[in-house]
Order: C-alpha cells, then structure tokens, then sequence
C-alpha cells in the first residue's frame, strides 16, 4: 500500500481519476444483522480503461430468506436452494478477487461500504475463511463509499441519501436496483458524478479518500450521540418539570 500513497503525494485532479482501476462491491443478504444474516448474492464490477467486467454470485445462505428481504432483492428460498453455490467456496472467491484487486492498486467503490465488508467478514469467519485484513497483510483500503462521499461535499443538501436518491440526483441511469450487480454498476456511476462535481474530492486521492471519510463519519457519529444525550437529558427535565410542586431547579436563571 506504500505505492499507493506515494501516488497520492502527487497532483491529482478528474483527468487523473478516470486512469484509477476502481472495483464495484454490493451484496444482497438474508438482513441488515452483519453478524446474523448471510449473503445470498454479491456483484464486483471492475472498471478501468477497458470497461465494466461483471462477476455475479448466487449463493444458498442455508438458512430461510426472510419474506421482507426476498420483497426487496426478489430472491427466495426455494431458488437459491435450487441454484445457489455452496457459501464457503463462493465466499472465498469473492474475498480473494477483491484482495487482489486491492494489491494490484484499485480501490473499492461500495455505497454503505461498512455493511457490506462487516458482513463479508463475518461470514468469511462463519465458515472458516481468511477475512480481507488477513489476505491483505494488513487494512482494507481504499475504500471509496458515495454515501460518505456525497454528504461530505454536499453536506446541507436536503433530500434523501440513497443509493436511489443519489441517482437522481447526479442523473445516473440505472437497471434494476436491488440487485448486486445493478447496484455496484450504479455505485460506480454515482462515485465518478460526485468527484467529477466536487473539486475538493478530486484533488485527493483514493487513499487520502479514504482517510478523510473515516474521519467524517467518526465526526458525524459524535455529534448524533451528543444530539441524542442532550434530547435525552432534555427529556429527563420536561418530566421533573411536569410534576405537581415542581420547582425549575435544574434551570439557570
């Protein structure tokens, strides 16, 4: 990883972002539990000079999908049963393909990239597999998530954050979303509207990406926590208020 944060050193700018191989991830899963639920399928699409190379998974999570999940992804029981390869090998070459596509210098482009990795992970660990860190010899990355991305250079926008949303926002044309492979093709589509729209993003490279949305999201989440213990500490005095004989004693004059 030390080339890749040499080239981050240099100039970078939307000329020089076309030229960075980038690896699409998306999974479709039984739930949004990462330790409890499974993958049922998984989509990479590497881009760079050449195009967009797909590579799909049908996997059999050897547990029920949920009706709420299959409602989403449209995949059932019944056919990934009929159809699915079994979870470890499956799991093992997703692993291996984005382990090397890392080593090689792409970045891996993921909307909400922490769930996805999270459950990867887990189900690498669920039947017995090397997790990414371990093929890597050391930290996943760079990873590039258009969520973070876009709210970071975009941070009062209004509206919703989707990977629909974004969508529409940056006039990306999609296929059918909910599925892996047309949600990694449009995760890609959206990161390259939102660094070519954003000057600030595209002077940086992926590493220095990366670095800076882990410092974004960390900012974020103190301040939700902070919101959430002054509402609940609000709450607390709204209710000593609202006894009978109360006396504002918890106030400032």
């Amino acid at each position: 990883m030390r080339d890749a944060a040499r080239r981050d050193a240099t100039r970078w700018d939307a000329a020089s972002w076309a030229k960075v191989p980038l690896l699409g991830f998306d999974t479709e899963t039984t739930g949004v539990d990462v330790r409890r639920d499974r993958v049922v399928s998984a989509a990479l699409v590497r881009r760079d000079a050449t195009g967009s190379h797909v590579r799909t998974w049908l996997i059999d999570p050897g547990i029920e999908i949920p009706a709420a999940a299959g409602a989403i992804h449209g995949l059932t029981t019944e056919h990934v049963r009929a159809h699915g390869a079994e979870p470890g090998p499956a799991l093992d070459e997703i692993a291996d393909e984005i382990a090397a596509a890392l080593l090689g210098g792409s970045a891996l482009v993921a909307y909400n990239a922490d769930f996805d990795l999270a459950v990867l992970d887990a189900e690498l660990e669920r039947h017995g597999r090397a997790p990414l860190a371990q093929r890597l010899g050391g930290a996943v990355r760079p990873v590039l998530d258009p969520m973070v991305l876009d709210r970071m250079a975009d941070p009062t926008r209004e509206g919703g954050r989707r990977l629909v949303d974004l969508c529409e926002h940056h006039d990306v044309v999609t296929g059918l979303l909910h599925t892996a492979d047309a949600d990694a093709l449009a995760t890609l589509d959206v990161l390259e509207r939102v660094i070519s729209a954003s000057p600030a993003l595209a002077a940086a490279g992926p590493q220095e990406l990366h670095d800076r949305q882990a410092v974004a999201v960390a900012a974020w989440r103190a301040a939700y926590h902070a919101r959430k213990a002054a509402e609940a500490a609000q709450s607390v005095l709204d209710a000593l208020m609202a006894l009978p004989g109360s006396a504002p004693v918890l106030t400032t004059p």
